[in-house]
């Protein structure tokens, strides 16, 4: 049997180990400019400079950084020829300390979790209310992920002139998870609003409409887009993450349309421990409690809360209950 091909953004998952990138003893490159990793595109790093964004530089990895994992998103400091003139090359020489993380692995059982995105403040999953129809397993898996990973979810629908949004949204209710209509005749402005002055992920399957809401945010971005297939199931039309300028401030980082959501990566505690309420309480939880409540966990701690915090807490449940039985290819 041949072995897995993985890419940079893969990073072996093993018990109390992170996917920070590596600190090594580096030479000092007290001239090293600050910049955002745009786009990634075999072995080379497209880059904007923090102190002209409109620039853009291709820059390859510097050779004292060894294998360190450089990913869409990530902030790095380069050195060389910065202008940004064809056919020119810099150097990345170092990389920070990533703020958040989006991850994902190919399944549940996958030793290999890929880093979707870094330093994201917001995660926008886009779900069509039909054509394809919805699928609460993928938003679920999403939500855990962004909860995790740092970043603020926010369910956007798209399609609203099929189907009415209430009954999908009303899922989430009790997470307390922003909602924003954004399909091709939705008005713009709250989608505006929501995504100013951030670094917003979009994550959806294929067909879902990710990439005409990209159009219509970035006009020149011409992010291909397809027409939905007669089975239900859309075309891949991105085939890399890119990070795009948004006019009024901001960026948004668009995705591939992914088919699968592996949590290898994520249990139960990693999902509590992101709201602080949920967090406090299962310190009183016994020994081994899985906080999926009776008959399992009879004394689970989260049944004692009340009020907004007791609904959030059964919300969180029924999220951890899903994804503990979910088909990441849902």
């Amino acid at each position: 049997m041949s072995k897995r091909q993985y890419d940079e953004s893969d990073v072996r998952v093993r018990p109390g180990k992170s996917s920070r990138p590596r600190t090594k003893t580096r030479p000092e490159h007290n001239d090293a400019e600050t910049a955002m990793v745009v786009s990634v595109d075999r072995g080379r790093w497209g880059v904007v400079l923090e102190d002209d964004p409109s620039t853009r530089v291709v820059c390859m990895r510097a050779r004292e950084l060894g294998r360190t994992p450089i990913v869409v998103g990530d902030d790095v400091s380069v050195v060389g020829d910065l202008s940004g003139k064809t056919d020119t090359l810099a150097r990345i020489v170092r990389v920070a300390e990533r703020r958040t993380v989006l991850r994902r692995t190919a399944d549940d059982t996958d030793p290999y979790e890929r880093i979707v995105v870094a330093n994201a403040d917001q995660l926008l999953i886009v779900t069509a209310l039909a054509d394809p129809p919805p699928r609460t397993g993928f938003v679920e898996r999403a939500l855990a992920a962004a909860y995790v990973g740092g970043l603020t979810p926010v369910l956007c629908l798209t399609k609203g002139d099929l189907a009415d949004p209430e009954s999908f949204r009303a899922a989430f209710a009790d997470l307390e998870l922003p909602v924003l209509i954004a399909g091709r005749d939705d008005p713009l402005e709250p989608a505006q609003e929501l995504l100013a002055g951030k670094i917003t992920a979009l994550i959806g399957h294929s067909g879902v409409g990710k990439s005409t809401l990209i159009n219509r945010l970035v006009p020149d971005a011409y992010r291909a887009t397809a027409v939905v297939s007669g089975v239900g199931k859309g075309r891949h039309t991105s085939t890399q993450s890119v990070v795009l300028p948004l006019p009024g401030g901001g960026w948004v980082v668009d995705t591939p349309g992914i088919r699968s959501f592996g949590l290898a990566h994520i249990g139960p505690e990693d999902v509590i421990r992101a709201f602080d309420d949920l967090s406090a309480a299962i310190e009183n939880c016994p020994r081994g409690c899985t906080h999926f409540g009776p008959p399992a966990d009879p004394e689970c701690a989260l049944d004692a809360l009340t009020g907004q915090h007791h609904r959030r807490a059964m919300a969180v449940r029924e999220l951890l209950v899903a994804l503990s039985v979910a088909n990441p290819w849902d």
